[in-house]
């Protein structure tokens, strides 16, 4: 990144908002505004945070759950703690299997509800970042099947483009309820979009409490 990006991010409303109120991310205010209208995150849920450092999505996920269900944030780099007794953070690749397994004993089975505010490393070349979100999407996707439990929801960052109709259509077949939006926070000249989908379709596998998304 450019100093002159790093001088005008530092000017921006939501980094001076998250500064002043101890959020480690401006991206926090994304989650805030996405879950104020659809309100996936509640208490009890069990939520799984993919791509997670520095944390900021789970902060907020924290915030509005109080002392009730756990996140679990997962991310290859190192997530600081929280004082929250309720979250775990686990270092490592979420496509790996053996990371899979700590995922689904860290949450007492699967999640209810799946966050993705990851994005892909960009080269510049429009096709080729393109391709690299897409394939970011879709291993998202695949995540779900493993350790989503059916009727489950996810909050997931996609970004529009060549590949961006054909990601919504995979999302549609795995999930009943399909929207699309664009949080205030995000910035206006960004590509990025969130889809916000209910109802996954698969195996059932539920915790001891009764999901109130489904």
């Amino acid at each position: 990144m450019t100093k002159k990006w790093n001088s005008e991010r530092k000017q921006e409303q939501y980094y001076k908002m998250a500064k002043k109120n101890n959020y480690r991310s401006r991206a926090s205010y994304k989650l805030k505004q996405i879950n104020k209208r659809f309100k996936l995150i509640e208490p009890e849920s069990y939520v799984l945070d993919l791509g997670a450092a520095p944390g900021g999505w789970s902060q907020v996920a924290l915030e509005i759950m109080g002392e009730e269900g756990i996140v679990v944030g997962v991310d290859l780099q190192w997530i600081r703690p929280f004082e929250e007794d309720n979250f775990i953070g686990i270092k490592g690749d979420f496509t790996n299997e053996d990371v899979q397994k700590k995922i689904k004993k860290a949450l007492e089975g699967k999640a209810n509800v799946v966050l993705s505010d990851a994005s892909p490393k960009l080269s510049g070349i429009k096709d080729m970042d393109n391709l690299r979100s897409a394939e970011l999407a879709e291993t998202v996707l695949k995540i779900c099947d493993s350790l989503l439990e059916r009727n489950g929801s996810i909050i997931m960052k996609v970004f529009q483009g060549a590949e961006y109709e054909n990601i919504i259509k995979k999302i549609k077949e795995k999930f009943k309820i399909v929207k699309t939006t664009k949080p205030e926070s995000s910035r206006k000249s960004s590509t990025e979009m969130y889809v916000v989908a209910k109802g996954f379709r698969g195996t059932f596998e539920p915790h001891k409490f009764n999901s109130r998304l489904s």
